[in-house]
C-alpha cells in the first residue's frame, strides 16, 4: 500500500445483541467485493460486542469473505445459554448473589452482575483464532485492531490495540491507547455491559463495556491511521427524521418502568456517544473546506476524514420485541418484574436477546441497508462496479 492511498478504517460499536446487525452489513459488501479480495480494513476497531466482531474479523483477515462467513454463522447459531446462564438454577443463583450481597451487604463479595455470563469465555476460545491477528499484520493484510473497555478505577477509556510497525500510543481526556497482544480477555472486558455483566480485571484494574465513557469512538481508529473510516451503528432510531419537524406521537402518561429507564440509559451509553462523534467528525470536514488556500488543514488538526455510516433503517427495539418468546422461559421471567418483556421495555431485550432468529432478522437488515447504499459503499471502497446487481 503506497503513502498515497487512503487507509480505510471499519469502526464497530457496541449494543450486545444489536452486533448482529453489524453481521449483515459485513457480509454485504464480502458480496460487493471481486471474488478473492483481501480485506479492505486495514483498520478495525471494536467496542463492546463490536470488540468480538472486530477481533474476529481481524483473526481471519487472511480470508475475510471467510472470515465473514463464519461470522455470519457464529451469529445465526446464537442461544442465549451460549452467552449467560439462562437455566433456573443459573438464573435463581445470581439474582439470589446479587441481592443478597450488592444490595444487602450480605455474604462474601461477589461480582456487581444480575447476569452470569461465564459461557460466553468458553465459547470465544472456542471459536476464535486470536494466533490469526499477528499473521495477518505479518503479512499486511492487517495494519492494526483494537478494542476499547473502560476502568473502574481510573475511569478512562482504555483502547488496547495490536498492530504492525511504530503505532504511537496516546493519551487523551479520560481515553488513552495501550499497545498489547489482545486476548479473549479484552473481549469479555469489553463487552461486560454494566450491573448485567461482571467486570473483567486486566491487570491490575477491572474493566468493563467501553461504551461507558467513550467520548469519542472514531478517534482510535484515527489515531492508528486511519484516513477514512466506515462507521456501522446500531442506532435504534432509523436515520432520516427530519429535525425541523417535531415526531407526532401518543404519549400513555404512564409511570416508566425499571426496563424503559434502563432502556434509555443503555442507548445513552451505546450511541449517543458514537452519533455526536459523527456530527463533530462532519463539522470538522466542512471547516476543512473553508480554510484559505496554503493553510495546512493536517496541521491544525482539522484533516478531512471522509465519513460512511451505515446504521438500522428500522427500529430495533420493535424487532426486539416480535421475538420476545424465544427467550429461555427462566430470563423471560426474570425480565418480566422491570418490564423487559413488554414493548415499552424492548430497548433492554434488545441488547440481550441472544437468540437466532432476532439475531438473524438483524443480519438481514443490515445486508440489505448496505446494500441499498451500493453506490456508496463501492465508491466509498475504490470498487469499479459492485459485483452483485440484487
Amino acid at each position: 500500500m503506497s503513502s498515497a492511498e487512503p487507509v480505510t478504517g471499519l469502526i464497530l460499536s457496541g449494543g450486545g445483541a444489536r452486533a448482529a446487525y453489524q453481521v449483515g452489513v459485513l457480509a454485504a459488501i464480502a458480496e460487493l467485493l471481486p471474488v478473492g479480495a483481501a480485506n479492505p480494513f486495514p483498520v478495525i476497531v471494536g467496542t463492546s460486542a463490536g470488540a468480538i466482531n472486530a477481533v474476529s474479523l481481524a483473526s481471519g483477515a487472511m480470508d475475510f469473505r471467510g472470515a465473514i462467513q463464519r461470522l455470519t454463522a457464529f451469529w445465526q447459531g446464537f442461544r442465549s445459554h451460549l452467552v449467560l446462564r439462562s437455566d433456573w438454577p443459573g438464573v435463581i443463583h445470581q439474582a439470589t448473589r446479587f441481592v443478597s450481597h450488592n444490595l444487602m451487604g450480605i455474604g462474601a463479595p461477589v461480582p456487581v452482575a444480575l447476569l452470569n455470563s461465564s459461557p460466553l469465555r468458553g465459547l470465544l476460545n472456542d471459536k476464535l483464532h486470536m494466533p490469526g491477528i499477528a499473521e495477518a499484520i505479518a503479512q499486511k493484510q492487517l495494519k492494526a485492531v483494537a478494542v476499547t473497555a473502560f476502568g473502574y478505577e481510573s475511569g478512562q477509556a482504555v483502547t488496547f490495540y495490536q498492530g504492525g510497525g511504530t503505532i504511537e500510543s496516546w493519551l487523551r481526556h479520560r481515553r488513552i491507547g495501550v499497545p498489547t497482544q489482545l486476548s479473549v480477555e479484552h473481549l469479555l472486558a469489553s463487552s461486560a455491559i454494566p450491573l448485567l455483566f461482571a467486570p473483567v480485571k486486566i491487570g491490575e484494574e477491572y474493566f468493563g463495556d467501553g461504551a461507558v465513557r467513550q467520548s469519542a469512538p472514531i478517534s482510535p481508529a484515527l489515531h492508528l491511521g486511519a484516513s477514512r473510516v466506515l462507521v456501522v451503528g446500531v442506532s435504534g432510531n432509523p436515520r432520516g427524521v427530519d429535525p425541523e419537524q417535531p415526531l407526532q406521537r401518543a404519549y400513555t402518561g404512564q409511570q416508566p418502568t425499571l426496563a424503559q429507564i434502563g432502556g434509555h440509559m443503555l442507548n445513552s451509553t451505546f450511541i449517543d456517544s458514537l452519533e455526536s462523534d459523527i456530527e463533530l467528525l462532519q463539522r470538522l470536514n466542512q471547516f476543512s473546506h473553508l480554510l484559505p488556500d496554503g493553510v495546512p488543514s493536517r496541521a491544525l488538526g482539522a484533516a478531512p476524514v471522509d465519513v460512511l455510516v451505515i446504521s438500522p433503517s428500522q427500529p430495533i427495539d420493535e424487532i426486539a420485541a416480535r421475538h420476545r418468546q424465544e427467550l429461555p422461559a427462566a430470563l423471560r421471567l426474570f425480565l418480566r418484574g422491570p418490564g423487559a418483556t413488554k414493548t415499552s421495555g424492548a430497548g433492554v431485550l434488545s441488547y440481550l436477546l441472544f437468540e437466532a432468529g432476532y439475531c438473524s432478522e438483524l443480519i438481514d437488515l443490515g445486508r440489505r441497508d448496505a446494500l441499498a447504499k451500493r453506490d456508496e459503499l463501492c465508491r466509498f471502497l475504490g470498487l469499479v462496479e459492485p459485483a452483485v446487481s440484487a
